[in-house]
This record gives C-alpha cells, structure tokens and sequence, in this order.
C-alpha cells in the first residue's frame, strides 16, 4: 500500500531521469549530480558512465518478497557486482544510467525504498542482525527500527536534517550495530526499556562516543526521541561547514551536559504535543524446529528451540550475483524464513531447521571461515569516486597470504579497511583497522595505510583504536603473516596476545613502518 510520501519519491525518480541525462551531456558536472542522485541512494562511480545503486533495507531484513525482488532484478538487468554494507543495505554496482531509475521504480513494488541511501538524509536505520532469534537479548527490536525507518521518510522533506543521520537499535547481545557511538544508538534492557546515547559517530574527524541522554526509554515512544533529536540539530547544528554537520558536533557547541538539557527539553516539548506513539510489537510466533541437532561453526542455534541461523560471509562482503537466487531457491517455500544483512557484510539465514540449515551450508560453502577472512572492507577505489585505496584488492592479497601461511583462526582478528579517511568500514572500532592514504618515500608518495589498533566495539567495551604506524601496501601482507605468526606461536588469540605482548608486537610494527 502506498505511503503519503510515495507519491514524492516517484516525482523525485522522474526529476532524477532529467538529471541524468544532464549529467550524461556533461551539461550537469559530478558535483551538482551527486547531489541530486544521493539523496535517493544513487552516485556516479570513479567511471562516470557507471553507477550504484544502494538498496535501503531497514534493519538489514531482507524478506522473501525483498529476495525475490533481488533475485529478479539481478537476473532481468544482469547486475556485474553487488555489495553488502555496513549499513547493513546492498549496492548494485556498474549500472547503466539508464538502469538506475528503473530499478528504483521497480523495488518500490518490494517495499524497498531508496531514499536517503545517500546525501544529507537519515540513512539506513540500523538493528542487531539476530534480533527477535537471537539466545539472551532484552526483546526483539527490528519492529521498532521499521517504524523509525517510515517516520523518517516521512519527514525528511520537510526539515533540513544533518548529514547522515544514522540511528541504531541493539537488541542488548551484540552491537555490531555500534549503538554505542551513532547518532542515536538505542540499547535494550531486560526491564522492556530502552537506554539511549545520542551525538556520536565515525568520521575523518574526531570519532565521538555517544553521550547517555536516557536509561528508560519506553518502547512505544521511540519516535519522540528521533524527532527531538531532528529538533536538537536545527536548532543547535552546524550549517555553513558541512564537514561539522553532523550531531557528534553538538558534543563541541553544547558541551555533554548542555546537550543532555537541550535534548530533554525538547524529547518533553514533543511528548506534550503527543501523535507519536507507537503500539509496542509483541514477538510473532515461530514454528518450532523438531529436535534436530546441527553442529557446524557457521549455524548458530536460535533462542526458538530446533531452529537455526546460518551464517555466511562472502568475501570482502562482495556477493556472487548467483547467489540471491540460489538462497531464494532454498528459502522461499519454508515458513517465517528470511535473510538479515549484519554490518559487518555478513549474512544469516534464518529461521531453519536443522535438515533446511544443512542445505543453505552446501550452497555457501565459499563463505569466509576464520575471523580474519570474515575481515570487512569498503568497495575501494577502483569503484569509489572519493576513494584512495583499493581496500577490496588489498583485502584479497591480505586473505591469500594468510591463507598461505597456514595462521591458524583467531590469531589475527577480523580487520575494518577503509580506502580513504572516510570511515565506510568503521576501521577505528576494529581491533586492527586500515586507513587508506599515501607515505612519502624518497619524496615520492606511495600508496599506505594508516593502521589503528585496539578498536572494539564489543557491548559495553566500545573504544575507538589508536593509530599505531603507517604502512606500505606492499608491506601489508608480510606484516599481517608476522603478527599472526606470533601470536600462534604464543598459542593466544589476537586480543590476547596483543594485550599481554605489545612491546613483542610493537617491535613487529616498526619494522614495517
């Protein structure tokens, strides 16, 4: 059913197709392009005659009938790449101009909406990928980040928002989702209620942790908060500087206490005004899966008994474009299943028994195994007009080496490659994380990056890495091989070894940098 809103974005794809074919004459440059197209998820690549397009998938929850949708359209449109984000959301890569309004037309029909997959919008709206399956969290939070999602497509015309807003919900178990640090990260407790941190965020400038702002967030009154938080920026954000256009800034402009005030001052203005209530979703019941038992390190039992989560990580968080129509193949016929996408570009299949789990692991058998090959990395800049380094080639060099070297799992951690200072990775919550740049060598740039340490983003551990050294690209693999080596050796795992040994692994880092 269409929305009040949908109308608008159906004129806002016409006014694209006549930027298009501006940008197509040359009679629109890329600047003025970008920022018609992102608003509605859409760039030019760094080859100006292909485009992507990011498919917003609220909370990472990819239906069957939104399965479907991909499965077709990969097919009809023969998509070359497709990439999965940290934003939980999928790109399709290397589109015709032509391609892009149509697709967008064509998801409209599968609930997928595209709006605010880029530009100054509230981006995808983030929840725990295992939320409502998951053994152990508060309560199941994804209905609560699909109505979040609706609110702010509905509004998002008529304010002029900060840039990026990103909103997250975590189910209590796992912040992969980095509640800790977004916009406005929503936590849930086992007493039903949410605690929220607001003002935090990635970037090339100073990441910034969020500041708590409430422990007792009632569920049905999340959009109060959200609009409180729209209502906070325009009033206090920056506007003229677009590098500070962020919330996060706020922590400068108002201090933490300041902001705190500001903030509950107007999450009471708009509960006095009321019309935002929610009802608060009780979970749906799910089948139950037998007494089937399935051991195998990529199924992860659920919280509903007999029932399974599978999960598979393509490489780099590059999909197969046959693969939407394999799992669609294996899913579609069995009751309550479906695909979530988790920021760190994997995905879980969920909702299977024990026999339907062993079928969805022989299909996804390429899947990364060990946490390093399970590492994250943005498309590069090969593909990204704003990149430096192409993350997704180094990242490919980095899994072979390793594998070559026969590191055994857990000696090196899963590691977050941004190819420019842009944090499309969240490389600075990783506990080993690269940013791309360049090193001057004989007084000659040399492609490098920029390596932290000692990210975490484990609930309530959250810290930002340490830039530690800057390295060569072409020294990355001898490094990374050394690091792990040793810490084999030790017979530790990453973090353990890294913690207990840092002058033995300082001493590694400078030799390379």
């Amino acid at each position: 059913m269409d929305k009040p809103w949908t109308n608008t974005f159906r004129e806002e794809i016409e006014a694209l197709k006549a930027a298009i074919d501006a940008f197509g004459r040359d009679a629109l440059d890329r600047k003025a392009y970008k920022g018609i197209s992102g608003s509605l998820g859409s760039y030019a690549q760094r080859d100006a005659s292909r485009h992507m397009l990011r498919l917003r998938i609220p909370g990472g929850r990819l239906t069957m009938e939104r399965l479907k949708f991909l499965t077709e359209t990969v097919e009809r449109e023969k998509i070359a790449r497709l990439k999965l984000t940290t934003c939980q959301t999928i790109q399709l890569h290397d589109l015709t101009a032509g391609q892009v309004p149509v697709i967008m037309e064509d998801a409209m029909e599968s609930g997928i909406i595209t709006k605010g997959g880029g530009g100054d919008n509230p981006r995808n709206v983030m929840a725990s990928p295992l939320s409502g399956v998951q053994p152990g969290e508060a309560f199941d939070v994804m209905p609560y980040a699909e109505a979040v999602t609706e609110y702010l497509l509905s509004i998002c015309r008529d304010v002029q928002m900060p840039r990026k807003l990103k909103i997250a919900f975590c189910n209590g178990v796992d912040d992969c989702v980095h509640s800790a640090f977004r916009d406005m990260g929503f936590l849930a407790r086992e007493n039903g209620v949410f605690a929220l941190r607001i003002a935090g965020g990635l970037g090339a400038g100073r990441p910034s942790m969020g500041v708590l702002v409430d422990e007792a967030v009632q569920p049905g009154q999340v959009l109060y908060y959200v609009r409180a938080m729209v209502d906070t920026f325009c009033a206090h954000g920056n506007y003229e500087n677009r590098a500070r256009a962020r919330t996060r800034f706020l922590q400068d402009t108002l201090g933490p206490d300041g902001l705190r005030e500001v903030f509950q001052r107007n999450v009471a203005l708009r509960k006095a005004q009321g019309g935002l209530d929610i009802p608060v979703v009780e979970a749906p019941a799910v089948r139950s899966g037998g007494d089937g038992v399935l051991d195998h390190p990529r199924a992860i039992p659920q919280k509903q008994p007999g029932l399974f989560a599978v999960k598979y990580h393509p490489i780099g968080g590059i999909l197969p474009t046959d693969k939407p129509g394999q799992l669609y193949a294996l899913l579609k016929d069995i009751p309550g299943a479906e695909i979530r996408i988790a920021p760190h570009e994997t995905l879980y299949c969920i909702h299977l028994t024990a026999a339907e789990a062993e079928r969805v692991l022989e299909a996804t058998t390429d899947s990364g195994v060990t946490a390093f090959e399970c590492s994250v990395a943005c498309i590069g800049a090969a593909t990204c007009q704003q990149g430096v380094r192409d993350s997704q080639g180094v990242l490919q060099t980095l899994v072979k080496a390793v594998r070559e070297a026969g590191i055994p799992d857990g000696a090196l951690p899963r590691i977050c490659i941004s190819g420019c200072p842009s944090s499309c990775s969240g490389h600075q919550a990783g506990a080993i994380g690269l940013q791309g740049g360049v090193k001057l060598v004989d007084n000659r740039p040399q492609p490098a990056f920029k390596l932290f340490l000692d990210g975490a983003d484990a609930l309530g551990r959250a810290r930002f890495g340490t830039a530690a050294a800057t390295i060569l690209e072409r020294d990355l693999p001898a490094l990374l091989v050394e690091l792990g080596q040793a810490a084999a050796a030790a017979r530790q795992d990453w973090r353990q070894w890294s913690a207990q040994n840092a002058a033995q692994r300082d001493a590694i880092l400078a030799k390379y940098s």
